[in-house]
């Protein structure tokens, strides 16, 4: 199998630090292609017609997209237990939390990147910033038990997102406030799952 991406997506980094916990690293190659909002690699596009990365090409059968679908298909595959049964609904709960910070963090980048300086939309970009806030301190405020459990993909979604943050907002000072998940991060951005995935 063959995954289509680009190191500084936090979407993609989610699939490849499952690659590497699940040790799937043998069995999927990354492709690292060039692409962007505004020009889509066209090995994406023969991929996912809507452009985006990650895509997972596979041996046979329709190749697998967007990421959530992507680590589904990968912890199967591996038997990885990524997605334990017994609490799949928080799991699946606190992914989608941190696929949202990722969307909105996302789209502010390409605001302030894509658009001349003109046209961006300073009250736009805001109120995505409160959403992104909003999250984070809920996950500070509810989550920290299950953070502190086994490794399931919704702590690898969380510690990706963040890492996004660092990468492209960290002025905003997202750990202001949120102790605790700054302090959990830190220690989980030392597995080594993560160190060999920066963005």
């Amino acid at each position: 199998m063959k995954l289509l991406m680009s190191p500084s997506s936090p979407y993609v980094r989610k699939v490849r630090v499952l690659l590497r916990e699940a040790n799937l690293l043998d069995t999927v190659e990354e492709v690292e292609v060039s692409t962007n909002a505004l020009a889509s690699d066209p090995s994406v596009i023969a991929a996912n017609p809507t452009g985006r990365i990650p895509a997972l090409l596979r041996g046979s059968g329709p190749a697998v997209f967007d990421s959530r679908v992507i680590t589904r298909f990968l912890n199967d595959h591996a038997g990885a237990g990524l997605y334990p049964q017994s609490r799949i609904w928080e799991v699946l709960t606190l992914e989608a939390l941190a696929d949202g910070i990722m969307d909105s963090a996302v789209g502010i980048t390409y605001e302030m990147r894509l658009r001349p300086a003109d046209k961006q939309y300073d009250v736009w970009m805001d109120a995505h910033w409160d959403k992104v806030a909003r999250a984070v301190a809920a996950i500070n405020e509810r989550w920290m038990s299950h953070l502190a459990g086994p490794l399931d993909m919704a702590q690898i979604g969380v510690a990706c997102a963040l890492g996004y943050l660092d990468l492209r907002h960290d002025a905003r000072g997202w750990r202001n406030g949120n102790e605790a998940l700054a302090a959990w991060y830190a220690e989980f951005a030392e597995r080594d799952s993560m160190t060999a995935t920066p963005p």
